[in-house]
């Protein structure tokens, strides 16, 4: 053996140790942080999950509602997205200047409403009685306005040093996000609960209209918005994953105060909230301030799972969008839920394909046949909790069609199918995979976000540790397995922009 081919071998050898160190060491990373978790739950089933870290002085909340748009039904849809905009309008307390003169203007504004909804809705409306009882609507909703006090619940938050007030909704989820100095945990306790035990939604058509608002510009003017709802439409014929988050507009138009008030009845009780604290805190401080403040929250039963099941496919559905843009294409294949066995091999497979611009669809599109200037993948598309996609997304570059992006994109399919990835490929995903992890994990916030996700969706917060094993337990057999299980043609729904002629 010649010095040149020992050298090779020897520096093959020392990165393959390496790498094996590795990973040994992010695992032992992983237990020695899994270790510090502690748990509490309440009588009523509210759960508080929290990871002490007293590094700085500082801790981030993460309050995990597992309501998302998969829960809404017809009439309502978009109804999650609204109450996230309202839990910010703050409570009995907070928020207003004489609550009980308010409350009889929401009453009358609620009463007003619903007269004008009747009289929309008969077959010959009374335009000029519209026209009267919408003047009085617009001056109540004046009237209403000024018992308020505007973001006063946001502004005490950051008066105290609130360095992240957010919130999001998403198709399995709302979730609720601070972060404040250590010293502030209990002001932060005694806001929150305030917020799910005494709240008032105000203000509630202005929330309304700006939630119409984010759908004219994201969805009904934006080609590429009308696309993914209709593909979505098209791939879920069935599950509620078929809807947008931001809801249908008649919808929107005519979702009720009280709708808001019933669906945080039945969706925000607190066997139904998940906490993620991770901070400067002693963990059995934080469950006696828990007990104090959200123990006074009633409880009540937890909302019934979604029922409906997306049916098997039967055969390739498609859906066009005509529209002055680009050509673009969608194309998603049916994937069980994240808590499945397949689902990181599929994670593997998706990232391998279409994830970064060394991924195959990126080299072979873009960089080689330059038919595209942009493909990439989703996995988990749109929510995770339930039965879900793999998809891969392409923007044609000019002169070129969807048509010759997606036969590309099959042949490649067809060859992950037959034979097995590189080992360097799934390294690479392996190793990506940990990196992204170990990032979430450096956050407090991150890693409050984290544990909660892991708790509600993965079946327990110790899963989100537990992956670590599951992703370096992933051989080129799993991906091969998955791709032909899965990437099946009569099984997949393609969507697709037409440009306008």
């Amino acid at each position: 053996m010649n010095l040149k081919k020992r050298l090779y071998l020897k520096l093959v050898l020392f990165l393959a140790i390496i790498i094996v160190l590795n990973l040994s060491l992010v695992a032992q990373t992983f237990d020695a942080v899994k270790s510090r978790v502690k748990v509490h739950t309440l009588k009523s089933g509210m759960k508080f999950i929290v990871l002490e870290r007293h590094e700085a002085p500082v801790v981030s909340f993460h309050i995990y509602a597992d309501v998302g748009s998969a829960n809404e039904s017809y009439g309502i849809t978009g109804i999650s997205h609204l109450l996230e905009h309202m839990a910010f309008k703050g409570t009995k307390i907070v928020g207003t200047k004489d609550y009980e003169a308010e409350k009889k203007m929401l009453v009358e504004l609620d009463a007003l409403f619903d007269k004008i909804k009747i009289e929309k809705a008969t077959a010959k409306p009374d335009t000029k009685k519209l026209k009267e009882m919408e003047r009085k609507f617009e001056a109540l909703r004046k009237k209403a306005k000024e018992y308020v006090v505007t973001s006063e619940a946001d502004n005490m938050l950051m008066k105290e040093g609130d360095r992240i007030i957010n919130a999001y909704t998403s198709n399995d989820a709302t979730q609720y996000i601070d972060s404040l100095p250590s010293n502030k945990a209990e002001f932060w306790m005694a806001m929150m609960s305030d917020r799910f035990f005494n709240p008032v939604f105000r203000e509630f058509f202005k929330e309304r209209d700006v939630v119409m608002e984010e759908r004219r510009l994201g969805v009904e003017t934006r080609p590429t918005g009308r696309m993914f709802e209709d593909f979505f439409a098209t791939a879920f014929k069935a599950h509620p994953y078929g809807h947008s988050v931001v809801g249908h507009m008649s919808d929107l138009e005519n979702i009720t105060r009280r709708d808001v008030e019933q669906y945080f009845k039945k969706f925000y009780g607190p066997s139904n909230l998940t906490v993620g604290i991770v901070g400067d805190v002693e963990a059995e401080e934080v469950f006696k301030m828990a007990e104090v403040y959200f123990g006074r929250i009633p409880s009540g039963p937890k909302p019934e799972p979604v029922r409906t099941k997306e049916p098997e496919q039967w055969g390739e559905r498609r859906v066009i969008i005509e529209a002055k843009s680009q050509p673009r294409i969608i194309i998603g294949y049916h994937r069980p839920n994240y808590r499945h066995k397949d689902n990181i091999p599929l994670e593997a497979l998706a990232n391998i394909l279409g994830q970064g611009r060394s991924s195959r669809l990126y080299e072979l599109l873009v960089k080689d046949k330059k038919v595209a200037v942009n493909v990439m993948s989703f996995n988990g598309f749109p929510g995770e909790k339930y039965s879900n996609l793999i998809a891969f997304y392409v923007i044609p570059s000019r002169g070129h069609t969807s048509a010759e992006c997606l036969e590309l994109i099959d042949e490649e399919i067809e060859k992950v199918k037959k034979e097995l990835v590189t080992p360097e490929e799934l390294t690479k995903f392996k190793r990506g995979t940990v990196k992204s992890l170990l990032n979430e994990m450096k956050s407090n916030s991150s890693m409050a976000g984290l544990l909660t996700y892991a708790e509600v969706v993965l079946g327990g917060w110790a899963a989100a540790f537990d992956q670590i094993e599951q992703i370096r337990a992933v051989t080129p057999e799993d991906v091969k397995h998955v791709a032909n299980k899965y990437l099946i043609k009569k099984q997949r729904t393609i969507g697709e922009i037409a440009p306008e002629k």
